[in-house]
């Protein structure tokens, strides 16, 4: 038996201005850093040994994880990949989403937003906030870096990542990972194996622990939200 911890970093600066961030390196605000310390609290009385920790190259999806270890008196390196990063929002980045939603009508913003294959316009290379402007981002081949992504995109590249990185060393070893809304609900695509209405469905709250057990048929066995009073439905669970 081994188990999978995921957790979607705690409440960012433009999470609370309700802008879509995607690649943008924000970091905690003060209650997304009081939400990654209940995290770590939580996962601590569980009492098992993470062997791997794995996050995203944003930082607050790295300072969430930081808040934990520190928590559970843990100084293992953990790996960064930005195949774990959120989903690149394309031109609606740094927009706000409460003024989106009143230009282009909720419908269209929630097909934007929880679509499978639609993603919006791509963000212009010379804006501040595409990736390649950003310094942690410096060493990523300007190639490979998006102009933008649909969900469809983010479950690629995170489940390719997942496949060559993560899944053998379920096997035999308790892994974490902290990441983001849409990184994470790409991997609970895989791992509930819903389809792509229901994947439109799935809400990941902030800061909340998703601990999930599995067997040794590396079938999961059970999975919950360690704190039970911001639990969001997972559908299948």
């Amino acid at each position: 038996m081994s188990f999978l911890i995921l957790i979607r970093h705690g409440q960012s600066v433009w999470n609370l201005e309700k802008k879509f961030t995607g690649w943008v390196d924000v970091d905690l605000t003060e209650k997304g850093k009081f939400e990654a310390e209940k995290a770590g609290l939580l996962i601590k009385k569980k009492n098992i040994k993470i062997d791997f920790y794995y996050s995203s190259l944003q930082l607050r999806a790295n300072n969430t994880l930081k808040i934990i270890q520190k928590i559970l008196n843990d100084k293992k390196n953990f790996a960064r990949a930005w195949q774990l990063n959120e989903r690149h929002y394309g031109a609606f980045t740094g927009l706000n989403k409460i003024e989106m939603g009143k230009k282009i009508g909720e419908d269209k913003l929630h097909e934007f937003r929880r679509s499978w294959d639609i993603k919006p316009e791509p963000l212009k290379r010379e804006s501040p906030y595409h990736p390649i402007n950003i310094k942690t981002y410096n060493n990523i081949s300007k190639e490979i870096i998006p102009d933008t992504e649909s969900l469809k995109d983010t479950y690629e590249r995170v489940m390719k990542y997942f496949h060559d990185e993560i899944k053998e060393k379920l096997k035999n070893n308790n892994v974490l990972i902290t990441a983001h809304g849409n990184s994470i609900r790409a991997l609970c695509k895989s791992l509930f194996n819903l389809d792509n209405k229901q994947i439109s469905k799935l809400e990941i709250p902030t800061g909340n622990p998703l601990f999930i057990e599995i067997n040794e048929k590396s079938k999961i066995s059970k999975c919950e939200y360690l704190d039970k009073e911001r639990a969001k439905s997972l559908l299948v669970y």
